[in-house]
Parts: C-alpha cells; sequence; structure tokens
C-alpha cells in the first residue's frame, strides 16, 4: 500500500512538472512572439509607416529607436514585478503580464499610422512598445522560477530551458505569421492593412495561455518561504544588499547573449534588404531555419548544463559570438542564401542558445528563493537595456559611419564582456533550493530581529 502511495505521489509530481513547465513554454511563446513580432515589422515596415517623411537609413534608425523603448520598460517590469513575485508569489505575476503584454500587441494592430493621425502615431506607438517591455520584462523571471523551481535538483537545467524555449518559438511562430500574411497579398495591401493581422492574432493566443497558466500551482519553494511567513521586506533592495556580485555578474553574462541575438535576428533583416539589396525572403528564411533548431538546441544545451555544469557552456556560448562576428558579416556579404543561413545559424544556435539554454536555470541559482524573482529579473533585464534593446540602433548607426566592420567589432565588444563576466561567475549547479545559504538566513534572521523589536514596542507601550 505505501509502495502504491508513492508511486502515485511520484506520478503526480511528474503530472505537475509537466503541467508547470508546458504552461512556462506556451506561455513566454506568446510573450516573444509578441515582442518579437515589433522587431520585424520595425525592420521592415514602421519606418515606412510611422515615418514616411525620412531617408530610408534614418527611418530605420526611427523605428529601430522606438523598438529600443520595450527594452527600457523591461527593467521596470522586471523590478516591479519581482518585488510581487517576491512578495505574493509567481503565480499571480505569470498571468498579469501575459494580459499586459497582449492587450499592447492587439492595440498596435489596431493603430492608425502617420498618414492618419500625422505624429501623434509614432508617440502612440512608442507607448504601447512600452507597455510591452513591462510585461516581457515581468514575464522571464516569473516562468523560469515557476520551472526551476518545481523541478527536481538534478534536472534544472533541462527545465529551466523549456521557458527558454519561448524564444525560438516565438520568434520561429511571429517570423512564419508575418512571412505568411505577407507573402498571401500584394506589397500595397500588406502595407495598407495586412501588417496588423499578425498583431491582431496575438488576442487568441494570450486566450489560450491564461487558460493554461490559471490552472497551475504555485512554485514550491516559494511556498515553503510564505508557510513561514519570512518573505524578504524590499526584495529588490536586499538582494542588492545580499547578492551584489552575482547581480552584475549576470548582468555581464547577459550582454553577448543578448546583444548579438539581436543583432542576428532583427539588424540582420534591415542589413539584408538596404544595404546587400536582397528581398525580405532571404533573411527572414535564415532567421525562420535558426528558430526552428533553437526548440532543438536550446533544450539540449540546458540538458548539457546538468551534466557538465553551467558555467563551462555559458563561457563556451560566448567565446563563440566573439569569435564568429567576422565571419557572419563574410558570410552575409556573400549575399548568398545558403551561406547567409550558416551564419546566421552558427551565431545564434551555438553562439547565442549555449547561453541561453543553461542560463534559465544558471541565473535562479545564484539568487536565494526570498530575493530570486527580483535577483534573476534584475541581472537579465538591466542588461537587455544596453545590450539587446539598443544593439540594432547602435549597429546601424556604425554601419552609416563606418560600415559593416564596425558592426562586428561591436560583437566582439560584447562577447569579451560577457566572456569576463562568466569566468567571475560561480557555478551553480549543485545549489539545493530547499536550503537557505548564509545571505538568506541573514535577511530571516534581520526579518525576525525587527518583528521582535516591533513586538517589544507595543507590549511597551501596553504597560
Amino acid at each position: 500500500m505505501d509502495s502504491a502511495r508513492l508511486d502515485g505521489q511520484r506520478g503526480g509530481q511528474t503530472r505537475s512538472i509537466k503541467a508547470v513547465v508546458a504552461a512556462s513554454f506556451i506561455g513566454t511563446t506568446i510573450e516573444w512572439y509578441d515582442f518579437f513580432l515589433y522587431g520585424t515589422a520595425a525592420a521592415l515596415v514602421f519606418d515606412k509607416l510611422f515615418f514616411p517623411d525620412a531617408e530610408p537609413l534614418v527611418g530605420t534608425l526611427l523605428a529601430f529607436s522606438t523598438y529600443a523603448v520595450g527594452f527600457a520598460a523591461r527593467p521596470l517590469g522586471g523590478i516591479v514585478f519581482g518585488h510581487f513575485g517576491d512578495r505574493i508569489g509567481r503565480k499571480s505575476m505569470l498571468v498579469l503580464s501575459l494580459l499586459i503584454m497582449g492587450t499592447a500587441t492587439f492595440l498596435i494592430g489596431c493603430l492608425p499610422t502617420h498618414s492618419s493621425i500625422g505624429i501623434l502615431a509614432p508617440i502612440l506607438l512608442v507607448i504601447l512598445r512600452f507597455a510591452q517591455g513591462i510585461g516581457v520584462g515581468g514575464e522571464w523571471g516569473g516562468a523560469v522560477l515557476m520551472a526551476t523551481e518545481h523541478a527536481p535538483k538534478a534536472r534544472r537545467g533541462f527545465f529551466g530551458s523549456w521557458p527558454q524555449m519561448g524564444v525560438p518559438a516565438g520568434l520561429l511562430l511571429s517570423t512564419l505569421v508575418f512571412k505568411l500574411v505577407e507573402g498571401s497579398m500584394t506589397e500595397s495591401s500588406f502595407e495598407s492593412w495586412g501588417w496588423r493581422v499578425p498583431f491582431l492574432v496575438s488576442a487568441i493566443l494570450v486566450i489560450v495561455g491564461l487558460v493554461i497558466r490559471l490552472k497551475i500551482m504555485e512554485s514550491p519553494a516559494f511556498e515553503r518561504v510564505r508557510e513561514t511567513q519570512t518573505q524578504a521586506e524590499k526584495p529588490i533592495v536586499d538582494v542588492v544588499r545580499k547578492y551584489p556580485r552575482d547581480v552584475f555578474t549576470a548582468m555581464g553574462m547577459r550582454v553577448a547573449e543578448n546583444g548579438a541575438f539581436y543583432i542576428l535576428t532583427v539588424f540582420t533583416l534591415a542589413y539584408g534588404e538596404d544595404e546587400l539589396g536582397l528581398d525580405k525572403d532571404t533573411m527572414l528564411n535564415g532567421v525562420i531555419i535558426a528558430a526552428a533548431i533553437g526548440l532543438v538546441t536550446v533544450p539540449f544545451w540546458g540538458w548539457l548544463s546538468d551534466r557538465v555544469g553551467r558555467k563551462p557552456l555559458y563561457l563556451g556560448g560566448a567565446i563563440v559570438t566573439t569569435l564568429w562576428a567576422f565571419p557572419l558579416f563574410g558570410l552575409m556579404n556573400t549575399a548568398e542564401p545558403a551561406l547567409i543561413a550558416l551564419g546566421i545559424v552558427v551565431g545564434v544556435n551555438i553562439g547565442h542558445d549555449l547561453m541561453y539554454g543553461p542560463q534559465g536555470a544558471y541565473f535562479a541559482e545564484l539568487f536565494g528563493t526570498r530575493v530570486r524573482y527580483s535577483g534573476a529579473s534584475l541581472g537579465y533585464q538591466l542588461a537587455s537595456v544596453f545590450a539587446g534593446g539598443f544593439a540594432p540602433l547602435i549597429a546601424t548607426a556604425l554601419l552609416a559611419a563606418g560600415g559593416w566592420e564596425l558592426v562586428a567589432a561591436y560583437v566582439v565588444v560584447m562577447g569579451l564582456i560577457s566572456v569576463v563576466a562568466t569566468l567571475l561567475a560561480r557555478e551553480t549547479r549543485h545549489v539545493d533550493f530547499d536550503r537557505d545559504e548564509e545571505p538568506e538566513l541573514e535577511l530571516v534572521r534581520e526579518k525576525r530581529f525587527d518583528r521582535d523589536r516591533v513586538r517589544d514596542r507595543e507590549t511597551a507601550g501596553l504597560k
């Protein structure tokens, strides 16, 4: 009987983990679909729709500037959602972030263009892009924590990679939908109304995601903290006080992974069309292939990190990203579709994915449970402002100033920053989520001391 009950419990735990992982993957796929969709539109049509009076290169710069706004908002989303995620729970924050992102994306699809309302059009576009950034800023930490905090210790890298798979899945889905809609009509029809369709479709995806997320259970690691009533009072302040090195190393590790990714998947679209004179499909096809392969490479690298450690793989990805920068542009400049695809695939599926696969577990393991949402979000999202958000914009400006060589050098600099940061980071594969590390024990002691002091004052007042 006891054996049967134990088997039943294990079966229930397995089903629970699978449900949480599936919910994290589907939810992040939808969120990244929305976020990447904007990047594709910014590279290919937003310059004409919202900045029609500008020269082509200037229009692209302006479109990428609105794109960067979403990244500027992401740390704010990470801070706000991280605070409440550490205070009241992971699940509710995931539901709210999905609602914010979905609403903003749908409204972008309804937005009048410059020809209808003039300067107000790009202003409204920026506001909605900012809301997208808030949503995705709060999303990542919650999704990764739900997956890793439900996972067995020996499989956190693998399960933590499933929310990460939302990136290639969202990229693949958004690029395919954009390409499908564009290919089904004339260019004038697409620029007139067709570009709206991929944004409006988001409403259906968000409803599906909400239904799934509302059914999952809260993280067991957070429940343990909540039962003892020892949540951090000020998670953002506390994580900076107790884990300053880990916050900064996470930021540095993120630079190459995030910045190079957006060079490969966003800037290259504009580079191929504007500089190489290629049609949109040539570059889009390379991105689609890399995104499809990422559905395999991201979980594979996450799985491998459970066996060899997070740090060696992450360091390898940073080194590949650094070394591949100049060969990437050499392949693209041939204007041969197969070589362009090869350049993007190596950069994304080896350089980027070697870092991104283990990253969910790695960043979660750097911080204690009481500040984990805030710490992981802060390290992840702050770097996205300086790396990913401005990467297409900086690359476009460098291209105009001195050619593709400057863009490649920019990628090298980002790669070197992440190499150094990873060398300084600690290995975390063996961290136990059921035990509090010393920084968290200090937080608990401080909270109990404050609680006792308040009680003593109240007692003294009564006397």
